[in-house]
């Protein structure tokens, strides 16, 4: 049987730490501020990193570059037959079709998941593959599980300001003003490979109730009923951790017996949404 590793990026919110007691291992994801390089959770910490974005400071997130990339390969190669490397979503990034053409040099040995994941969806694609290696599926079989599972996956993110959307030219400057004005709260949703506005809620239990109400439907109408054996609950924030405990609670009360983690943005999605924003999302376990 083949030996796999499984490789994931920051994006998954996965640390280093942890994806060294789980048997993995994290790409870390490259900033740049004010023309130095810094990379998270190796020497940009969560803390620092909000610090800096309070500041005003310029933040801004690139890919992964190919000689950092090809040398964690080439250095988990040693140990391994194969790898199954799973990026961020090719629809939110770059990183991963630069994945697919640099794994074209290793002969099939990389084998490049393309599957639509961001934060912790992509988090579980990381520990499904896992599962998947340890009941002997090799690295293309793996690839092809987890592509065919994509869209078995949600997230609801409400935003606690506008002000990072504008600064990142994703509304206008008039939007963000009437937006701030009118006290309001995006919801925005992740489904497949779209980052899209979901709907505009006046206040944070406006924006809970509809994000409830759309994880609820996508449980019944998408992932084949509201089934705690059947579906994983997600609760992600942005430097929003007692916020998120709280919604975690709330969560658990509207859906009883459901395990819920939670977790920390992965600051190269934080960067373009800002501080105290919170997330459900949920995943259909793989079959």
């Amino acid at each position: 049987m083949a030996k796999i590793a499984i490789i994931t990026d920051s994006n998954s919110g996965i640390t280093q730490a942890q994806a060294q007691s789980m048997g993995l291992y994290v790409l870390p994801m490259p900033f740049m501020i004010h023309e130095e390089n810094y990379f998270e959770d190796i020497n940009l910490t969560q803390e620092e990193f909000y610090q800096r974005l309070a500041k005003g400071e310029d933040v801004v997130t690139s890919q992964p570059s190919p000689d950092s990339v090809m040398e964690l390969w080439d250095k988990v190669l040693k140990e391994h037959d194969q790898i199954v490397h799973i990026p961020m979503s090719s629809g939110l990034s770059g990183s991963c079709q630069s994945a697919i053409m640099l794994s074209e040099e290793y002969e099939g040995r990389v084998q490049v998941v393309n599957n639509q994941r961001i934060s912790v969806t992509q988090r579980q694609s990381a520990l499904d593959a896992l599962m998947l290696a340890e009941k002997g599926m090799d690295a293309v079989q793996i690839k092809n599980a987890l592509e065919a599972d994509k869209y078995n996956s949600s997230i609801y993110i409400m935003l606690d300001t506008l002000y990072y959307l504008k600064k990142g030219g994703r509304i206008t400057p008039a939007a963000a003003a009437l937006g701030t004005l009118l006290k309001l709260k995006p919801v925005l949703q992740i489904q497949g490979e779209r980052l899209d506005a979901f709907a505009k809620a006046r206040t944070v239990s406006q924006g809970k109730a509809m994000m409830i109400n759309a994880i609820r439907n996508d449980m019944k109408n998408r992932f084949g009923g509201v089934d705690k054996d059947r579906i994983r609950l997600q609760v992600v924030h942005s430097n929003n951790l007692e916020a998120a405990q709280i919604w975690k609670a709330e969560l658990q009360e509207e859906f009883p017996g459901f395990e819920i983690h939670i977790d920390s943005l992965s600051l190269s999605v934080a960067c373009h949404i800002g501080p105290g924003s919170l997330a459900v999302a949920c995943t259909k376990n793989i079959t």
